[in-house]
């Protein structure tokens, strides 16, 4: 049975992944596990999972990761709405994806 959870974290906020040790910010969300069908996915499926754009050494790079291995970074402020709009194409349903990629 699937049970219906709040989200912890919302778009724009900054999260800390607990195992890969990287911080990103939150540029969407899905109620549940929504990876590829066919493909070893994560155990734990009935929870939120985020897609993160992580900030690397050279370069952003995406993630999606359960909400169980991420944690609200404390000490950085959400992005404001004019970072969003910066940084992100958003669109009519709140979907964000870098500028550089098309929101799926």
């Amino acid at each position: 049975m699937t049970q219906s959870r709040k989200a912890k974290f919302g778009l724009g906020q900054i999260v800390r992944h607990n195992e890969a040790a990287f911080r990103g910010v939150v540029v969407d969300v899905d109620p549940s596990y929504a990876g590829p069908e066919g493909q070893p996915g994560p155990v734990l499926r009935d929870q939120p999972f985020y897609r993160v754009l992580a900030m690397g050494e050279e370069a952003g790079f995406m993630v999606y990761a359960a909400e169980n291995v991420l944690e609200h970074e404390t000490g950085i402020p959400a992005l404001s709405r004019e970072e969003q709009d910066r940084w992100f194409t958003i669109d009519g349903e709140g979907h964000h994806a870098p500028r550089t990629q098309p929101i799926h």
